[in-house]
């Protein structure tokens, strides 16, 4: 595959219709068609963006296979266009997962399975979802290659040190935030800014941050749809209503980023695994679940 410096991508921040897989598919569709007016390449949805994020005990409802017809219906409209979209898959052994599909070409070409369930303050993903396993990257296009956390999975750095280890170029985190949800003198909105402008910045990796508009159950989503360049600065922003945005990344400023800060560069990843199975040990991790 030919390398191409420059990626377009685009965020779709859409106010989705609380367990109406099929009125949030026709506005996937839309989007998916002008995301592809507008020339974009990648194009995320925020996380669960199929069913609405507050869906309780539904999930057994709601929940499809990666290869029930919706999905393919899809991913033959995004043609050419990587989309990944969020939806309750039903996995292996009848076990359900907060998951993002990325569909292009009329296929499924990746899945991530949300590894943090949040059990916190208003949340409760634990007492729903089974946890992802595993953490995989996948290829957009040459030299482009992208991650994906799904919200909470971003609130452990370890996680994201991890994707940035798996070589990933481009970081995509799609999420469902609401206001107030962590509770305390926690700013959902501050918090997430921090978050994503650090990441980005420290290990110059572009980032796209996909969330929610409108409200679910008393739960107000306050949007804030950003695209971050690898420096940490935002190249375009969404406000609190439905919206869709896009601009262009460049790997030339990635490499320059990742020059001039080495953060991977300069990882030690032989210290960092001797010490994880030394302190696995220490707390009684048996062996052959620690070794690495």
């Amino acid at each position: 595959m030919e390398r191409k410096s420059t990626l377009n991508v685009g965020v779709a921040q859409v106010d989705s219709v609380l367990g109406d897989v099929q009125t949030n598919a026709k506005t996937h569709k839309r989007y998916i068609r002008e995301a592809r007016q507008a020339g974009v390449e990648l194009l995320l949805f925020p996380e669960l963006s199929l069913t609405g994020y507050c869906v309780g005990d539904h999930i057994v409802d709601l929940a499809l296979d990666r290869d029930h017809p919706l999905i393919h219906e899809l991913a033959e409209e995004a043609g050419d266009l990587c989309v990944v979209i969020g939806f309750i898959e039903e996995g292996v052994a009848a076990q359900f997962h907060n998951s993002a599909i990325a569909v292009k070409d009329g296929r499924v070409v990746f899945i991530h399975r949300k590894l943090n369930l949040a059990t916190y303050g208003d949340l409760e993903e634990g007492k729903h979802f089974a946890e992802g396993r595993y953490f995989e990257t996948f290829e957009v296009q040459k030299p482009w290659r992208a991650g994906v956390l799904i919200c909470a999975d971003s609130w452990n750095p370890a996680l994201v040190d991890l994707a940035n280890m798996h070589g990933m170029t481009l970081f995509l985190n799609p999420v469902a935030s609401a206001q107030g949800a962590v509770g305390g003198q926690f700013s959902n909105p501050d918090g997430w800014r921090k978050a994503v402008d650090f990441y980005a910045m420290i290990y110059g990796v572009p980032t796209i941050f996909a969330n929610f508009a409108g409200t679910e159950l008393g739960a107000h989503f306050w949007g804030g749809s950003r695209i971050v360049d690898p420096y940490g600065q935002t190249l375009c922003e969404a406000g609190q209503e439905e919206a869709f945005i896009h601009a262009a990344l460049d790997y030339e400023d990635v490499k320059r980023a990742r020059y001039r800060l080495p953060t991977l560069r300069d990882s030690n990843l032989d210290l960092v695994m001797r010490e994880l199975n030394r302190l696995s040990w220490r707390i009684g991790i048996p062996e052959e679940s620690r070794r690495v």
